[in-house]
């Protein structure tokens, strides 16, 4: 019994910290309020750290991964199946969305709260898609704000190693070199989790806990509620669609640092060391794994699916307009797709799919962007938690497709 007790105490005693520090961090931020916003830089330093190894470390993953590929066909298989799981899970959690805000309809007035609006580029459409998917100088891959150019030149990297032959192996070494060093620095990293996310916890809880109960109170219950349907239900049939009971064991085992990683921190990207770690326990393939994970960080994001669906339908009721159309519906459908692509992985980052939607339907900006920018804020916590376990589990249905693996 006692063996047993000290085997739990090691296992686990890196996630009790974790839930420490989160609840003694949300206990100072109810008690303390806005006066918490003074341990907001011990969070911050935490979240740079994080920020700072994120960059090498999808680098190294992604093209160490593909560089060790045996055949190229087996790559192109690989992204056919994480393509398809991507878009179907992103398009069931938006349908999800849908039918909740017709079964609990949104009917209110909104009071218009200004808040600061970042700059939107213009340009056309084509310029916006070449500086999203590159960038003009090789020291702008190294910031997380061109995270697709990165990713892009990282398989592209991977891929011309991969064809190198012979005189490729040693840098193929060192591929995989570097991304057992940027596992280990972010192992040394994550030590200081209970410290900066019960920082951070502290801060959100302090803040933003207020405005929860206020006029959006309605709206973020339908969504919060949603969202906790959508992880445990549809994340339990995707773990069973993987590998059956097995596989959810393992899941629902192996997700819970990465849930209070990305609760906190409120950041996909922040959240890949430990989904990476999640899924090396859960024995997903490492080249299934190192893909599949950074790249679904920015790629694919059911939360902000079914966020994108929640601002459409408020914005709507806002406005007095009618949400039951098919074409309106199906429109929504194709933006929380584009949203799910484009947006940042990053806290709060970037409202292109905000100025989308709002172009989309016509709606003023500057009375409908405010709304949407502080929904956005408000859902960001529980919205991150499906983005970043949604990749975990993706990255399960991509293995048992593509490699037929059984837990």
């Amino acid at each position: 019994m006692e063996v047993k007790k000290i085997n739990f105490l090691k296992s686990y005693s890196s996630i009790l910290l974790l839930l420490g520090g989160i609840t003694v961090g949300s206990i100072f931020g109810l008690v303390f309020k806005e006066k918490v916003e003074v341990v907001k830089p011990i969070g911050d330093i935490f979240l740079n750290l994080l920020f700072t190894a994120i960059i090498p470390l999808i680098f190294f993953t992604i093209a160490s991964s593909i560089a060790s590929l045996e055949r190229t066909e087996k790559l192109g298989k690989l992204f056919v199946i994480m393509i398809a799981v991507f878009l179907s899970t992103v398009l069931i959690s938006g349908i999800v969305m849908i039918i909740a805000v017709y079964i609990f309809p949104i009917h209110q007035n909104v009071i218009i709260s200004k808040v600061p609006l970042e700059n939107i580029q213009s340009g056309s459409i084509g310029d916006q898609i070449a500086q999203l998917l590159t960038v003009n100088d090789f020291f702008e891959l190294l910031s997380r704000k061109s995270m697709l150019a990165l990713i892009i030149f990282s398989f592209l990297i991977g891929f011309a190693s991969l064809q190198s032959g012979e005189k490729g192996s040693a840098f193929r070494s060192f591929l995989d070199s570097g991304n057992e060093v940027m596992k280990q620095l972010l192992n040394m990293i994550m030590k200081l989790a209970p410290i900066g996310l019960g920082a951070y916890f502290a801060y959100q809880v302090g803040v933003f806990g207020p405005q929860l109960f206020g006029i959006y109170a309605k709206p973020l219950g339908v969504y919060y509620g949603a969202c906790v349907f959508y992880f445990f239900v549809f994340f339990s049939l995707y773990a069973f669609v993987a590998g059956g009971k097995r596989a959810f064991k393992v899941f629902w085992t192996n997700n819970i640092t990465p849930s209070l990683t990305a609760v906190g921190t409120c950041s996909s990207i922040a959240t890949i060391p430990a989904n990476l770690d999640a899924a090396e326990k859960m024995g997903i393939p490492k080249h299934v794994r190192n893909l599949v994970i950074p790249l679904g960080a920015p790629l694919h994001k059911d939360g902000s699916s079914m966020s994108s669906i929640l601002k459409i339908t408020f914005l709507f009721a806002m406005f007095g307009k009618d949400f039951t159309s098919p074409s309106t519906i199906l429109l929504a459908l194709g933006i929380t797709v584009i949203v799910s692509i484009v947006e940042g992985g990053i806290p709060n980052g970037g409202y292109i799919g905000e100025v989308l939607a709002i172009t989309v339907y016509g709606l003023p900006m500057e009375q409908a962007l405010p709304v949407a920018m502080i929904l956005g804020t408000l859902v960001d916590p529980i919205a991150t938690l499906l983005n970043a376990n949604g990749d975990v589990i993706s990255s399960m249905l991509v293995s048992r497709f593509a490699e037929k693996t059984k837990w």
